[in-house]
């Protein structure tokens, strides 16, 4: 279990894959005091630098890579897309989506049923003519914003997956900023989407 300090979140034992250890919540956290606050005597910790200004290199962590958080505005227009989209609403369907989402890496148990009871968590299936779940990512809401992370398609990458994406965000909260971070040509995808990047951030991992 995480707990929320002062200057991060932290978790004192190991966290799944593709899970962070730690996130900052401000600039200029203490990095000894934040690696003091997670498990680093076995490999594969990671920091979520949420603000791209910690170094942790005396702690043992190397620079995985450099990202960029992006916003686009609730009123922005969006590319038509093709395919339906839904909201996984029971075991099957979320099933259905890790399977696609994972497409054969072996890690599609990591999205477990109990994500369903989360009222801020929703995970947004793109089908096919044949109802076949083919692209989708995970939207977070908060008050303010609404965050969008595991974005995938099965075949035309992040360029197929955005517009179904985004059409059913926009019908679910129609006056919500999205927010997220990519990096790499996904982020350029998210920038051909709308995006704007608006900050650098860094995930740092222990080997």
């Amino acid at each position: 279990m995480g707990e929320f300090g002062l200057q991060a979140w932290a978790a004192p034992a190991r966290t799944p894959l593709y899970y962070p250890d730690a996130v900052t919540l401000v600039p200029g956290a203490d990095p000894t005091a934040l690696a003091g606050r997670i498990d680093t005597t076995t490999p594969g910790a990671s920091v979520k630098d949420s603000f791209a200004d910690l170094d942790l290199t005396e702690a043992g962590f190397r620079v995985l890579f450099e990202a960029q958080w992006i916003h686009r505005p609730a009123s922005a227009s969006a590319i038509a897309s093709d395919l339906a989209w839904d909201v996984a609403g029971d075991s099957e369907t979320l099933r259905a989506w890790a399977l696609a989402w994972d497409d054969g890496d072996g890690n599609a148990d990591l999205i477990r049923p109990e994500l369903l009871a989360d009222s801020a968590t929703f995970v947004l299936a793109g089908r096919s003519s044949d109802r076949r779940v083919v692209a989708g990512a995970v939207a977070s809401r908060s008050d303010q914003v609404v965050g969008i992370s595991n974005v995938f398609a099965l075949d035309g990458g992040p360029d197929t997956a955005w517009p179904v994406v985004l059409d059913a965000v926009h019908s679910l909260f129609p006056t919500i900023p999205v927010v997220g971070y990519e990096h790499g040509d996904d982020l350029a995808a998210a920038v051909r989407h709308g995006f704007e990047p608006i900050g650098p951030l860094r995930i740092w991992l222990r080997d």
